[in-house]
């Protein structure tokens, strides 16, 4: 067995063996706003439930490790002091990866990872109409771990009323498990599908995705393309050029003769083919066809 004293080694090496070592963890999917109002959406896998009576639930946005930063979410509870909890699923687990991209202050992650905004009852954040689960929450303190970068803040947040879809709910209104297909945290690129174990998604590109919003219509409007799909799409730098799209066409026609004269319904079908295999370059270079 190999032992480490914390102090030794680096704090990118241990905060890589914590993540691996305590997994999986839920993932708190919290949804802020800031002084002025504006919307902010980030995933957190240091969460859990803490308490009953009263409902209290923790999560912890950690100073970041490279350059010793803070993120908005923690930015915005120290200003407004609520925040939405929504708990994340199977079907917007791309989505949800899309909106850890650390895109720019006020750039609001919703429209970039295609989840739509609802309103809450009792607080001024927006929740994930998506999320089987929305806690809204009044953030009761926020205990700073320390000031290096790695250290967490827990920020202690009280439920003041949360909302269950009813789609993962029996006759007794009692949450099934299977229904409710959550989605949690293991290190590295791993997450664990409660239900069926572990699967890898890409961390989103160190430059900035495209994000939905940046799609053309007929693709972020597809009756074919999943919420998942419209995750793997926006995290991409940049769409492919029409001669890269041209060339493709070309290499693809032997097994798809009548490629050119397909609707967008046939070819978003493919497509989707495609992102299965984790191949979101030659998607892009259908849909753009």
């Amino acid at each position: 067995m190999v032992s480490f004293d914390p102090k030794d080694i680096s704090t990118a090496k241990l905060h890589g063996y914590l993540l691996s070592a305590v997994a999986p963890r839920p993932i708190a999917f919290a949804s802020t706003i800031d002084a002025d109002g504006n919307p902010n959406l980030s995933p957190f896998s240091f969460f859990n439930v803490f308490s009953a009576n009263p409902p209290i639930l923790i999560f912890s946005p950690a100073r970041r490790v490279r350059n010793n930063t803070t993120k908005h979410t923690l930015e915005n509870v120290y200003d407004t002091k609520e925040v939405v909890i929504n708990v994340v699923n199977y079907e917007i687990v791309q989505q949800m990866s899309l909106s850890s991209t650390e895109y720019a202050k006020g750039v609001n992650e919703f429209e970039k990872s295609g989840l739509t905004m609802l309103e809450s009852d009792t607080i001024k954040p927006f929740r994930v109409a998506e999320s089987p689960v929305q806690f809204e929450c009044k953030v009761n303190d926020i205990i700073e771990l320390g000031t290096e970068g790695g250290a967490g803040n827990l920020i202690i947040c009280e439920v003041l009323k949360f909302h269950i879809d009813d789609a993962v709910l029996d006759d007794n209104q009692v949450i099934v498990q299977e229904k409710l297909d959550l989605v949690a945290r293991a290190g590295g690129s791993y997450y664990n599908r409660a239900k069926n174990g572990f699967f890898e998604i890409p961390k989103p590109i160190s430059t900035l995705g495209i994000g939905v919003d940046s799609m053309p219509s007929e693709v972020k409007n597809s009756m074919i393309l999943t919420g998942n799909d419209l995750g793997m799409l926006g995290n991409v730098e940049a769409l492919p050029t029409n001669e890269e799209v041209e060339a493709f066409l070309n290499t693809v026609s032997e097994r798809y003769p009548n490629i050119r004269e397909m609707s967008h319904r046939q070819k978003h079908k493919i497509a989707r083919n495609y992102l299965s295999y984790g191949d979101v370059n030659s998607a892009w270079k259908l849909l753009l066809s």
